[in-house]
């Protein structure tokens, strides 16, 4: 399944399409009787926190993949950093057995030896750059996972402490004993 087949509606949803979800039919619940409180069926609240749920391991997953990647990227270009040194050394070496070229030699070699260094150091750059823009996009996704579920949270503990605190109907004995007074 390919991302852009998530995109066009196919797969599975993503947590943020799930916490939207859930947003909204909390977003769009009926208000109880003079109340601002709302009601929620609580069954398809817990099944829609439970469904973002389970997949945050995907997406961590998937944040672990992209730092492993970042890694394995990091180990490849200096692998290629090394291997374009080692060249230069070689290339070096050869030169110096050449009297009249041994200056011309070594400038080159510093040359390559700084290119190459320059080189990786972009390289890595770039691939760390990458790797920060993909993990600040988890973290602004995962925030927003988490002020959803702190507000769902809210609110359902909201309704609950009103129906705790909702006066239960001693009114009928206060009645009757103003009357005998």
């Amino acid at each position: 399944m390919t991302e852009t087949d998530r995109d066009e509606g196919f797969g599975p949803p993503h947590t943020e399409d799930i916490l939207r979800e859930l947003f909204e039919l909390v977003e769009n619940a009926r208000n109880l009787p003079m109340s601002t409180s709302v009601r929620v069926e609580r069954e398809e609240v817990l099944d829609l926190i439970e469904s973002a749920v389970d997949r945050l391991p995907e997406e961590l997953r998937a944040a672990r993949w992209l730092l492993k990647g970042r890694d394995e990227f990091r180990a490849r270009m200096k692998r290629e950093a090394e291997d374009v040194v080692e060249t230069a050394k070689e290339t070096a070496a050869r030169m110096v057995a050449r009297t009249e070229v041994v200056k011309a030699a070594e400038a080159k070699a510093r040359s390559i030896i700084d290119d190459a260094e320059t080189r990786a150091r972009q390289m890595m750059r770039e691939a760390e750059d990458y790797c920060d823009q993909k993990l600040a996009s988890f973290q602004v996704v995962l925030e927003k996972t988490q002020r959803t579920v702190a507000a769902g949270r809210e609110r359902l503990a909201a309704t609950v402490e009103e129906i705790e605190l909702a006066p239960t109907d001693d009114l009928g004995a206060e009645f009757f004993d103003a009357e005998s007074d």
